[in-house]
């Protein structure tokens, strides 16, 4: 897996560098059977998937090479207790130093729009995202963001929602914010767990490419 890069590995865990472009799991069709999942269960023996990142997301992922660890890791995502901080480049220039998106997210259900999400107070579920200013430039901004809840677009639908899209954003960017970068200005930064073996708090990180 010349692609992507080790970050760690253990007899319980492997987490992966994964690049921009590469799907976590395989998608629907034998064009997209190709992915993280598949070639790293190649590389390193019961390596599954844990939680995802989008095709287009670069950055920390963590697989488990057991059930028990796949079962515990999966516990601490869905119990809200892994830290998770991504680095985005947004159009505008962000005023606030720091803020916290609160809006509930559905899926879009018009087949056309898919894999598009959408904004509905009524029937969407609550996601919540942190953001902090790191750099402004003339026509963008460098935020550091934290998700609370993990779901599907979260970061990109909700930085589209306060005004600011990310740059490279095929999805939710107008086209003149999509062409303001050569691919989807978003990196899963550092990852904070609790190893499912030895229960010491552990963290990864990969440094952000753009």
């Amino acid at each position: 897996m010349n692609e992507h890069q080790l970050v760690y590995e253990d007899e319980r865990i492997v987490v992966l560098n994964k690049p921009a472009g590469m799907l976590s799991v395989p998608g629907i069709g034998p064009e997209k059977a190709d992915c993280l999942a598949v070639r790293a269960a190649r590389e390193f023996k019961g390596a599954r998937i844990v939680h995802r990142l989008d095709r287009d997301t670069s950055g920390v992922i963590l697989l488990a090479r057991d059930e028990e660890a796949h079962r515990e890791l999966s516990r601490q995502f869905h119990d809200r207790e892994v830290r998770k901080n991504y680095v985005a480049v947004v159009a505008g220039v962000v005023m606030e130093e720091q803020g916290t998106i609160d809006q509930p997210m559905r899926k879009d259900m018009d087949p056309r729009n898919a894999p598009r999400q959408v904004i509905d107070f009524a029937e969407g579920r609550r996601a919540v995202t942190h953001w902090w200013v790191m750099k402004r430039g003339a026509d963008r901004t460098r935020v550091r963001v934290q998700p609370v809840t993990g779901r599907s677009h979260q970061i990109r639908l909700h930085m589209k929602v306060i005004g600011h899209p990310i740059l490279g954003d095929d999805l939710y960017s107008p086209e003149a914010v999509v062409h303001m970068a050569e691919r989807l200005l978003l990196h899963a930064w550092k990852l904070e767990i609790t190893h499912p073996g030895t229960a010491a708090p552990m963290q990864f990180e990969a440094a952000v490419p753009f």
